[in-house]
């Protein structure tokens, strides 16, 4: 895990965070160079597929031209929901490190399935819990503030 990409993860969830969107970041990283970055967008574009971590990989496979991302890794600030570990798993994406496990307890064990290797595609390797208190924080702030609106 490299901290000046999880650390550019969180500035993607921060421009979420000031555009009222939930604040999870997304970045992802080829050969020591970042090719994609993304924030939630779902809000905006009034779209459940507006994901970070789903727009990172449009971007990186834009960026490569070719929707095999293999030899990827994506940095996100909260473990991937299951539509998204699919996309990533489908992508073929090494590894995904995250800054906090979801709070769904249900959702790690959920997650960790889908990586699994399978006929057709290898496993993922997730290492979450990377960046709890920052992660919590800037989530904890988005959703207090929410709620006095």
């Amino acid at each position: 895990m490299d901290k000046k990409y999880m650390d550019m993860a969180f500035d993607m969830a921060m421009v979420a965070y000031n555009n009222g969107e939930i604040p999870i970041g997304a970045v992802i990283v080829k050969d020591d160079k970042v090719i994609a970055s993304a924030y939630n967008k779902k809000e905006c574009m009034n779209c459940a597929l507006f994901h970070a971590e789903l727009l990172a990989i449009e971007r990186a496979s834009n960026y490569i031209g070719n929707w095999r991302l293999d030899g990827c890794d994506i940095y996100v600030t909260l473990d991937p929901c299951p539509m998204c570990a699919s996309a990533i798993k489908q992508a073929r994406i090494s590894n995904v490190y995250s800054a906090l496990s979801n709070s769904d307890i249900h959702n790690h064990e959920i997650i960790s399935n889908i990586f699994l290797t399978d006929k057709v595609n290898s496993s993922v390797c997730l290492v979450s819990n990377l960046d709890v208190i920052r992660s919590r924080n800037i989530l904890k702030s988005f959703f207090e503030e929410r709620r006095k609106r």
